[in-house]
Parts: C-alpha cells; structure tokens; sequence
C-alpha cells in the first residue's frame, strides 16, 4: 500500500490550502484512493491508495502546485480499514511520517520511506564503520561480486530517480506546461498550435524544452518501481 502524507510549505505565512487541493485531487484521483484524502495537523494532506501509478500521479500534482513538501511510505496497513485516513495505521503511515520530515530538506521537496522491516530485507547492507549520518551509503556496482545485476533498486535509489523527474519538471516554463497539457489529452500538435495561436514549429520547441517526451518515458519506468517496492512490502510483511 502506499500513503502520501504532504505539508504545507510556509503554511504561517500561507493561507491554509489543504481543501482545495483534495478537492482537486478528488475530483481528478478520487476513485483511486482507498479511503477519502484527509486533512490532518491543521495544514497536512495524508492520502492512502493501493495503486503505483495512481501513487505518482498524486505525487506529481501535489508537487506541480508548489505548496507541498511530499512524503511517499511503502508498506502494509492494518486492516480492517477504518472510515477515515486519518484514523488509519500502519508501517506505511510511518513510513510516510518519516519521509515528509525528511521532504523539508530536499530539492525536490519528496522523499521516500519503506517501513523498517521491509527496508531491512530489499536494502543492501551498509558497511560496519559506515558514518550514520551519511544520506546514501556508496555501494557496489552493479554486476560486481557483491550487488548482482539482477538485484531490484531499493528505496533510496527509486527516491533519486523520481525525484529527477520531479525537478525537470519543476524546471518547465507556463508556455511549455501549455503545450505538454493539451499533449496529455491526447491533441495532435497541429491542434495545439491552433489553440495556442502559436505555430506548429513553435509547439514543437516548446515541448522540446519542456523535456515531455523524457517525462513521458520516465513515469511508467517509475510506477514499474514503485510497484516492485509494494511487492517486496506483501513478501516480507509477516501477516501474508
């Protein structure tokens, strides 16, 4: 199961924006979610879901917006569900719990969590006189003796990844988001030009800067790897 728990950034200074922002992503992901998105803590969104894709998507409207520091927790949930997310436990509320302090201090404003026992079981081990302080433990290459080829990226490394996308991404000019909207229904670029009155060239650069074609391929690639954290979760979750 994955949980997304966000906090409002700057929320003293700020306007509390937490129900409009469910009520967007209700209205867009609603059916996705396992229980309704709640508000909790005064300013902080906490939504549960069983879905990778759904889990990214949430993920990427939370972090358009702006507002947001994004913690994602991976991990199981106790059951029977209650009526209401903020009632709701579990290692992957924990999880999420740790990853959205951690969010605060990041670029991309995300970070990621597997609950304890399965971040035990998919992590390679750190070395004995590895600092505790450090973010990323260096580790073996891939293919080596010692960290196979077939080994399935842990926790840290699916965070690095998605949180590339998320600064590409954050990186996109008002034009380029223009254009890569109306590309995500589904317009031919003739279309967009017409809607934009712009011209067909000038669509074309603007989706060439804004990278979409780079997003495009990275988001399956990552539901993919969320999916294989989820999956490792059901493994090792000693109730399965």
């Amino acid at each position: 199961m994955f949980v997304i728990t966000a906090d409002q950034i700057d929320s003293r200074n700020d306007r509390d924006r937490a129900g409009e922002m469910i009520a967007q992503l209700t209205a867009d992901l609603g059916q996705a979610f396992s229980l309704p998105a709640d508000q909790t803590s005064g300013d902080e969104i906490q939504i549960l879901m069983p879905n990778a894709r759904s889990a990214l998507t949430t993920i990427l409207a939370l972090h358009r917006s702006g507002f947001w520091s994004i913690g994602l927790g991976v991990g199981s949930v106790r059951t029977p569900l209650p009526l209401a997310t903020r009632q709701a436990t579990g290692g992957a509320f924990i999880a999420a719990r740790t990853a959205v302090t951690r969010a605060k201090k990041t670029d991309a404003r995300f970070a990621l969590n597997v609950e304890a026992s399965v971040a035990d079981a998919v992590s390679p081990p750190e070395p004995l006189d590895a600092d505790p302080g450090a973010r990323t433990p260096e580790r073996p290459a891939l293919g080596s003796p010692t960290r196979p080829a077939v080994e399935q990226l842990d926790a840290v490394d699916v965070e690095a990844l998605l949180a590339m996308l998320l600064l590409l991404r954050q990186r996109r000019s008002i034009e380029g988001w223009e254009a890569t909207d109306l590309l995500e229904q589904g317009l031919p670029q003739v279309e967009i030009a017409g809607i934009l009155g712009i011209s067909t060239a000038a669509v074309s650069q603007r989706v060439k800067s804004a990278l979409w074609r780079v997003d495009e391929a990275a988001r399956p690639a990552l539901v993919r790897l969320l999916e294989n954290l989820d999956r490792a979760t059901s493994e090792t979750d000693p109730a399965a």
